[in-house]
């Protein structure tokens, strides 16, 4: 199996340095002068550049765009947090009030019912 893997690295590292050399062999021997091929190369060298220049814009406010999106949900999401704790918390103060005014009540009840028995 490593035999195999190793002749496959072997040809692929062939066909690679093979296609380089058929490129430049394709450059040195073109039909056209020196000073051609190099404004040719120049141009495309350029284009590629705008391309690549053009791309990296569209990316970067892509980018943004979903940063900026991405804020906005998170704010949203931590004004939605904040809103249900605060409801949470107003609930249990009315849990505890209410089981302050019962246990009161309660108290009271158990008071009164000790008042009557000792009035008995």
């Amino acid at each position: 199996m490593a035999e195999n893997e190793n002749e496959q690295s072997r040809f692929v590292k062939g066909f690679l340095i093979g296609s380089i050399m058929g490129v430049l062999a394709g450059i040195l021997f073109a039909p056209k002068a020196g000073k051609e091929l190099r404004a040719d190369l120049k141009q495309k060298g350029e284009e590629v550049f705008d391309d690549a220049k053009h791309l990296y814009s569209e990316t970067r406010s892509k980018a943004t765009a979903i940063l900026e999106d991405a804020r906005h949900r998170a704010e949203d999401l931590i004004q939605e947090a904040n809103r249900q704790l605060s409801e949470a918390r107003q609930k249990a103060k009315d849990i505890l009030k209410r089981a302050e005014k019962k246990a009161g009540e309660e108290e009271a009840k158990k008071g009164t019912e000790e008042a009557i028995e000792a009035g008995v």
